[in-house]
């Protein structure tokens, strides 16, 4: 069996290996929140909006380690079969949200996370004007999401391997210099922290390895991870916050 313990993410160890991999959408969603979060200042009592929770792993675990109540939207999971799979933990909303029409007030959170899906809607060049409405003033936002190395605009092309899997997409899997340009040009937020994770490559590998497993068949992502081989392929962990005033 593929060994999903690791010394450096001591808080997702807590967590049953089958019930993270039974709620699989990507990457191990714990292991990069764990990551994110020691950017983030995270105290009980914060209303935290978890964008793009998919069943909820996340949720649990910010609500869990974090004592944060926390709002978990996603648009292609029903709400009522997240909390089925959450076990309806206290502190925890599901909602069903689409990341352009959120249903919630201005203002209303301490922080926002997103994991493993920022990609899909927060590279145009509005969305952070529209997403930091929803927090309070010093409020703070934090994303994990795919990333290369090298921006593909200065490669010049897609490398095969990650073509072959994404195609066209893989443009939204930006370097965390461009996200800490992109971000800090607006002047909506302060950048805190934009930094590639260095193990980003070897344990999105080891997850598609251990989804195999539990499977019994091949994970789709297996012959781009084994082509990139850490080349390429890792994770933009980015931490801002919203100016007090």
């Amino acid at each position: 069996m593929v060994e999903l313990t690791q010394d450096r993410y001591p808080r997702s160890n807590g967590y049953d290996a089958e019930w993270v991999m039974a709620g699989d959408m990507g990457p191990h969603p714990l292991w990069l929140l764990e990551d994110l979060a020691r950017d983030l200042v995270l105290e009980p009592g914060m209303r935290v909006l978890d964008l793009g929770s998919g069943k909820g792993a996340t949720s649990v675990f910010l609500a869990k380690e974090y004592g944060v109540q926390v709002w978990a939207a996603d648009l292609w999971i029903d709400p009522s079969a997240a909390a089925e799979y959450m076990g309806s933990p206290a502190g925890v909303v599901p909602v069903k949200a689409e990341a352009h029409a959120l249903p919630f007030a201005h203002g209303f959170f301490d922080a926002i996370v997103c994991i493993d899906a920022y990609e899909y809607f927060g590279t145009a060049d509005g969305y952070l004007a529209y997403l930091t409405q929803f927090l309070k003033p010093g409020g703070q936002l934090g994303v994990a999401t795919p990333a290369l190395r090298t921006e593909i605009r200065e490669l010049g092309y897609i490398p095969d391997h990650i073509k072959k899997l994404v195609g066209w997409e893989a443009i939204a899997w930006h370097t965390a210099d461009w996200w800490r340009f992109h971000w800090e040009i607006t002047e909506l937020v302060e950048v805190t922290a934009a930094r590639l994770q260095e193990t980003g490559w070897q344990d999105w590998l080891t997850w598609a390895q251990a989804i195999s497993e539990h499977r019994g068949e091949r994970d789709a992502a297996l012959d781009m991870l084994e082509a990139d081989q850490g080349e390429f392929l890792t994770f933009a962990l980015l931490a801002a916050r919203k100016p007090a005033a």
